[in-house]
């Protein structure tokens, strides 16, 4: 009660005035949902109203239309194997640039950080181009490796400043036990990771799930779309079927929120102990 009665007038307008912000940015999935379960005459007429009777139908419709239970599956396994690798071959890189530190390691360093700016565009038909030739176009294996690719620099980025937070002393301590690299790298280093590993994880799930560019580019068969291109289906030259399109958006981004929500905590926690040192 007394902690109640010191606080100052202006921060409750303050948090008032966030709750407000937050609010407004939930705007966006108030008109998803809702206009997701109205009939595309309703939807046209009126899309910020109450819907005057739920078509719940339309999300059936969409389910079988997407081919949901397939697309989903493709997303996920795309996801999963994409950020499994990314972690790992992320965290290897960093911890070699980070306890080996010799030119060579600096240079690849700065490689990695200057491949974060390259705008995606101005590789898109070299990108095409390559993969049809070496075999890597229309299939699922093709796009996990182009993932690994764009991935890579952003991750081993943020794995690095998290490395360097952690005590040489602890695995030189493990070295004199007798535990060789591999040794301290997997009993030692990896549990103080966990952290890092979870918002990297996050960053890139959330980038590879939403992602429609790419597995546009790669894959050609409708029996390897992901949740991203088998919901475009529903948008034509000359028409647009916002009535099932809207139901296909909510099924998509329904296990990547549920994921998010229950991640998030770890993110800023691994961002700032990646800050902690320079």
């Amino acid at each position: 009660m007394n902690m109640l009665k010191k606080r100052h007038p202006s921060s409750f307008i303050i948090e008032l005035a966030l709750i407000l912000v937050a609010l407004i940015f939930l705007v966006p999935f108030y008109f998803l949902f809702v206009n997701s379960v109205k009939t595309f005459g309703d939807l046209l007429t009126n899309s910020a109203s109450w819907p005057s009777t739920f078509e719940w139908s339309n999300y059936s419709r969409a389910w079988t239309i997407t081919r949901f239970p397939e697309a989903f599956t493709n997303s996920l396994l795309v996801t999963v194997i994409s950020n499994a690798l990314l972690a790992i071959f992320s965290a290897m890189a960093a911890y070699q640039m980070v306890r080996r530190d010799i030119k060579l390691n600096r240079i690849l360093f700065s490689l990695y950080v200057a491949a974060m700016v390259i705008p995606f565009q101005s590789i898109m038909i070299p990108l095409v181009k390559v993969t049809s030739k070496i075999g890597f176009s229309d299939s699922i294996p093709g796009l996990i490796v182009c993932y690994l690719g764009f991935g890579i620099p952003l991750s081993v980025f943020l794995f690095h400043g998290f490395m360097k937070s952690i005590p040489l002393e602890i695995e030189e301590a493990a070295t004199v036990d007798g535990s060789n690299v591999y040794g301290v790298f997997v009993r030692i280093v990896l549990p103080l990771l966990k952290p890092i590993f979870v918002t990297v994880i996050i960053l890139n799930t959330l980038w590879i799930w939403n992602d429609y560019l790419l597995p546009s580019l790669i894959l050609q068969s409708p029996e390897l779309r992901t949740i991203p291109i088998a919901t475009f289906a529903f948008f034509g030259q000359y028409t647009k079927q916002w009535d099932l399109a809207l139901p296909a958006l909510v099924l998509g981004i329904l296990p990547i929120i549920v994921f998010f929500l229950s991640m998030q905590k770890y993110i800023v926690e691994g961002i700032t102990a990646g800050a902690v040192k320079g």
